[in-house]
């Protein structure tokens, strides 16, 4: 024991002025990090600090004595490569990181193939939920196929202070909140929209058989359908896989647009929203699915009808009609409507309407009673941090879920009674804040319309501008939306 404390005065003793003015430094950013990030269990890492910068028993730089080149150069490539992981790390959990825009839910705004960078100090950095993970990797490794995070340990949830909060209208990334479970070989969609579509066609095809006292009861109804659908699933694990569980930070990023805050009334009336029974502005971009027809259709050239298309700016994957046919069906702007109903050979255009059976919107039994659809749908109380909510039948078909997957409690509806902990119980206060969130291509959008609330905790950042984008339709950069804003209504 004299042995070693005695090495430590030497060593200590041995350190240069520089070296401690430089431990100090480093030392005020670390522990005022820590202070930020509110964990003080962290703070320990300040030990590994001090050996770097003072005592030097952990031999980091072996290598540089080595007589080997090869052993040389091997490792200054793995000691920068390990360097550069650990700064990746901390810039995208605390900082920012890029994101690529995968579908058109929010065509016009954002297209497919922008690459954007997200501000993670604008709601407050999310303290990484799922600490041991592979940076610049969501949730699975590629190729090799493998998790690319370890479950443990878990941190609970802790946000940093930021900038601001989420306001309506902004466009927010956000972990899927039905993503939570997903079959390991068909994980698109989650695994609760696939146990209810697999459990409806079921009973659809006459395969399996509902009670007749269940038909009658929405709530009842669904929880059979979705029970058969578990069932198939995993009955089937050459098709479908296991059925996994990922932490929250770990399931997939979404980018939608925050249409209703904690607290607030949410509605749709034939396709305008309302907040606590005010009409909201119409996003520029935002686009809905209408039916026309154009004469002499089958007249024009091939490169007459891209022209056409390019006009109205309606991507490929939407240029259903080819020659043969007389109706489109595609996703218009505002503006394109405009030009369109401007074009002499317009035989007639209306504004396409979608069903609640066509679609399975949230929440099922509630959306089915009442008959909403993509256009109207609602009234439905967002649930904030305090909010009480009656648990009878209706407030159990609107809440039910969202108490059970994402407040995380034991919570059941048996009996015509609703059960927390294992108590009957007539009402529930939230403990989260929870957002409504939609695409502006509003019937082309998987969004709360289909799945539900977002809770904060599932919150990333917000997209501040396009890095650079990449057209699937005709190849090459977009070099016109590099560095542009990311929400042009804000």
């Amino acid at each position: 024991m004299n042995r070693f404390l005695t090495d430590i005065k030497q060593r200590i003793a041995a350190v240069k002025p520089s070296r401690w003015v430089r431990f100090g430094i480093v030392s005020l950013l670390f522990f005022i990090w820590v202070a930020w990030l509110g964990n003080w269990w962290v703070a320990i890492w300040w030990l590994l600090l001090a050996d770097i910068y003072i005592t030097g028993y952990i031999p980091f730089s072996w290598w540089k004595n080595s007589k080997s080149k090869t052993t040389r150069t091997v490792m200054s490539w793995v000691d920068a490569i390990v360097y550069a992981l650990i700064m990746v790390y901390f810039v995208f959990a605390f900082i920012g990181q890029n994101y690529q825009i995968p579908s058109s839910s929010l065509e016009k705004t954002l297209l497919t193939g922008d690459y954007l960078w997200v501000n993670k100090m604008a709601y407050g950095p999310r303290v990484p939920m799922t600490p041991l993970h592979f940076p610049l990797v969501q949730n699975t490794m590629p190729v090799i196929g493998t998790k690319s995070y370890f479950e443990r340990p878990q941190w609970k949830y802790h946000r940093l202070k930021g900038m601001g909060s989420v306001e309506l209208g902004d466009i927010v990334v956000f972990n899927f909140p039905a993503g939570d479970s997903v079959a390991e070989k068909a994980q698109n969609p989650d695994i609760y929209s696939l146990s209810r579509l697999i459990g409806e066609e079921i009973v659809a095809r006459g395969l399996a058989q509902i009670d007749p006292s269940v038909k009658t009861d929405p709530i009842l109804r669904d929880q059979a359908t979705r029970s058969l659908g578990m069932n198939y699933i995993n009955s089937d694990p050459q098709q479908f896989g296991k059925v996994l569980w990922r932490p929250v930070d770990r399931r997939e990023n979404y980018v939608k647009r925050a249409v209703g805050l904690p607290g607030q009334l949410f509605e749709i009336r034939d396709g305008d929203i309302y907040v606590d029974g005010k009409k909201q502005p119409m996003p520029e971009n935002a686009q809905f699915r209408y039916a026309f027809s154009i004469s002499g259709w089958n007249d024009m050239t091939p490169a007459q009808r891209n022209a056409f298309w390019d006009d109205l700016g309606v991507s490929e994957a939407d240029r259903a009609l080819e020659a043969g046919q007389s109706i489109a069906t595609p996703p218009l702007t505002a503006a394109a409507l405009a030009k369109l109903k401007k074009n002499p050979n317009l035989i007639f255009v209306e504004k396409l309407h979608f069903s609640p059976q066509d679609n399975l919107l949230f929440p099922l039994a509630t959306a089915r009673n009442m008959g909403w659809t993509l256009d109207n749908y609602g009234p439905i109380l967002i649930p904030g941090k305090g909010t009480i909510v009656k648990l009878d039948a209706d407030g159990w078909a609107r809440y039910g879920h969202t108490i059970r997957h994402y407040e995380m409690r034991d919570a059941e509806w048996r009996d015509g009674q609703a059960y927390i902990d294992g108590k009957p119980t007539d009402e529930y206060t939230f403990e989260l804040d929870y957002y409504f969130m939609m695409g502006d291509n509003r019937h082309s959008s998987l969004d709360s319309r289909f799945w539900g609330f977002v809770p904060e905790d599932h919150i990333v950042g917000r997209p501040v501008m396009v890095l650079v984008s990449f057209d699937g339709d005709k190849g090459g950069i977009r070099w016109n939306r590099i560095l542009k804003k990311a929400n042009p209504d804000k």
